[in-house]
């Protein structure tokens, strides 16, 4: 069968190859799921991995295989397995389990391990190929009705995954109920992010780079929330406008910007940085302020990463309940399909454009 494959640790080796077909007897165990690729989603990760910035290969392999957004349909099963069947339409989570104490618990996401297992990215092969293989347990299916947003699960797990640690960190106040929230970023997790707070009644502004309209301004007013373009308003200009954020969310793959949010977070705020930077820039910031007003503010600064398989249910919820409040608004997100992994080129082409498409995606099969 053909996949998409970058050779880790040598720049721009993107290629298209001929790679075994899983098979259920080879699995190993009877909780197999054998997943025919419908649509693969692509970012900057792949574009970055393809750089060299980061991704190893799997261990005897000199390729590593791309892509961990998936969406599929179910082709075969293990005879143990009992949450889905042939036909259901499912999606996969990127990290497995290692040694550490949270991935031996089911927390894999949260792997204190300095080696870490991500399908597409770090020693196990993705999602960019005809059929995939896993177990069960980190297969998630998908509802019919939200199979036209099939490609946007993973992304929406990690928004969910964000918020949720933010909620669940801030228990430390005993109540906490952000009214404001600044995203950062209006690409697709930046846009996500956006729906998933306004569904929580939060006043949400959106921060980019580009002046209104564009099609990225436009889906952030379609969510009911504000669009303020940074080439208009500064973010402490809008600190100044509308008052410090109780909460903010980085998706904006610049570690400048996420320096720079840590002055615009209000008293027992809550920063939540989402973005992989996998260069070596260096930035001013203003520590002594940051440091004083941090500590009698008792703010907060966490990371995360992709997320479990109950993030992907979160996240699921909140694109289901996001049709319903503002219909087909997600579906534009969807910008630019490429037909084929032997269009593997289109698909580079696209995300290494000096302005990056909203959301690209691979239409592996029909």
């Amino acid at each position: 069968m053909k996949a998409i494959a970058v050779r880790p640790g040598t720049p721009h080796t993107v290629h298209l190859r001929d790679v075994p077909k899983p098979r259920l007897a080879d699995f190993g165990s009877d909780t197999g799921v054998l997943v025919k690729t419908l649509k693969v989603g692509v970012d900057a990760t792949d574009r970055e991995i393809d750089e060299a910035l980061y991704g190893q290969a799997p261990p005897g392999d000199e390729y590593l295989v791309l892509g961990h957004e998936c969406f599929g349909v179910v082709e075969e099963v293990g005879p143990a397995v009992k949450s889905v069947k042939p036909g259901d339409f499912v999606t996969a989570t990127v990290r497995r389990p290692g040694k550490s104490l949270f991935d031996l618990m089911g927390h894999n996401d949260m792997t204190s391990d300095e080696t870490y297992y991500e399908r597409g990215i770090s020693l196990l092969h993705g999602y960019l190929t005809e059929w995939f293989l896993d177990d069960e347990h980190y297969i998630v299916r998908v509802p019919q009705g939200l199979a036209h947003l099939g490609v946007l699960m993973e992304p929406a797990s990690v928004v969910a995954k964000a918020i949720d640690q933010a909620y669940e960190a801030q228990r430390r106040l005993r109540v906490w109920r952000p009214k404001r929230a600044f995203v950062l970023g209006a690409g697709q997790i930046g846009l996500l992010a956006t729906v998933s707070l306004r569904l929580r009644g939060i006043e949400v502004y959106t921060l980019a780079r580009s002046e209104a309209p564009t099609l990225n301004s436009e889906i952030v007013e379609a969510y009911e929330a504000t669009y303020v373009s940074t080439a208009k308003t500064s973010m402490d200009e809008l600190v100044a406008n509308v008052g410090k954020a109780d909460l903010i969310i980085d998706a904006t793959g610049s570690s400048k910007v996420a320096f720079d949010a840590m002055t615009a977070l209000g008293k027992n705020g809550a920063l939540v940085w989402t973005s992989v930077t996998g260069g070596d820039r260096r930035t001013d910031a203003p520590t002594d302020r940051i440091n004083l007003e941090w500590v009698l503010g008792n703010k907060l600064l966490l990371g995360s990463v992709n997320g479990n398989r109950w993030h992907f249910e979160m996240g699921m919820r909140d694109l289901a309940m996001a049709e319903m409040m503002y219909p087909g608004v997600t579906q534009r997100i969807l910008t630019h399909p490429v037909k084929g992994l032997a269009n593997y080129r289109e698909m580079m082409d696209l995300l290494t454009q000096a302005k990056p498409p909203l959301k690209v995606f691979v239409e592996v099969a029909s």
